[in-house]
């Protein structure tokens, strides 16, 4: 089961009323949204939105409520979606940009590098025709490298991607472990012991990639602005520093037009009791702001 993060402080910042409607752009299994439906009887809804079509069943499974709204789209789509819907007015947005523990376990994507899979990692496979098999296997070392230094942050980037470059001269690289193995013989001994796996950041990068997260991030902010009711809330949650730093930047630029205020002076991030419980979420980031 999915542990949604920082809960309390999601509702402390949205903080649903009765009657009020909310949007979930990264609804998964629905952790935060039956937590808002607890808040928002007896007539608001949650607009649950989700890239992934299994998300979306496995949320309609989760919870049974017919104030949910489900769609299985992007949430670039926001607008189109909000008009389609026919949803408003819109109390609060929360945008929680981490994926899930049942697309690691098991949607078998390759999003995990801890089982053999085939290296997709793609959200949805009918959105885009981009893996991350293609990006390894046809891109070029320099592309690879820059891929692996700007969304992964690897510090070993260009030893990774001159060895993948290498390998897939000898053998076509189709399998997460296949790739593990490549990065770990990439890597000093001395890395590879460290706190965070060593292929966590080649994998990072690698799915931001496949599903272009970050231009994604930047194209939905605005839309979130514009389609907020005044007086609405919005809360985004990051998780690595690449995202993190385009939401300051925009709230920032946004408080100076004085569009919205932000409620969040810092990024609040998780505290040790929520960190024992799910050791996932200790790099989330939430930022929160009020439509003006």
């Amino acid at each position: 089961m999915h542990i949604p993060v920082l809960t309390k402080e999601v509702l402390q910042y949205l903080d649903p009323k009765q009657n009020e409607n909310f949007i979930d752009c990264t609804i998964g299994q629905g952790g935060h949204a039956a937590l808002i439906l607890k808040r928002n009887k007896p007539t608001g809804k949650v607009l649950g939105i989700d890239l992934d079509p299994n998300q979306i069943e496995n949320c309609r499974s989760l919870i049974k409520d017919k104030r949910l709204i489900l769609v299985n789209d992007s949430y670039i789509n926001i607008k189109e979606i909000v008009n389609k819907a026919k949803f408003g007015p819109i109390n609060g947005i929360l945008l929680d940009l981490g994926y899930s523990s049942w697309q690691m376990e098991k949607s078998s994507r390759g999003f995990s590098f801890q089982k053999d899979e085939v290296l997709d990692m793609r959200y949805n496979t009918k959105f885009s025709n981009l893996t991350a098999e293609e990006i390894v296997n046809n891109r070029p070392e320099k592309e690879i490298e820059k891929i692996l230094k700007e969304y992964g942050e690897e510090k070993f980037a260009k030893q990774i991607a001159r060895k993948i470059t290498e390998e897939r001269k000898i053998k076509r690289i189709k399998s997460t472990l296949q790739l593990v193995e490549i990065i770990k013989e990439a890597i000093p001994v001395k890395f590879q012991r460290g706190r965070i796996h060593y292929a966590t950041k080649t994998f990072q990068a690698l799915r931001i990639e496949v599903n272009d997260e970050l231009n994604n991030l930047a194209k939905v902010l605005p839309d979130i602005v514009s389609v907020l009711s005044s007086g609405g809330r919005a809360v985004i949650i990051s998780f690595h520093s690449l995202e993190d730093r385009i939401v300051k930047n925009f709230l920032k630029n946004e408080e100076k037009k004085r569009s919205i205020k932000i409620l969040t002076k810092k990024p609040l991030t998780v505290g040790i009791d929520e960190l024992r419980k799910n050791p996932r979420s200790r790099s989330a980031k939430l930022r929160a702001f009020i439509k003006i």
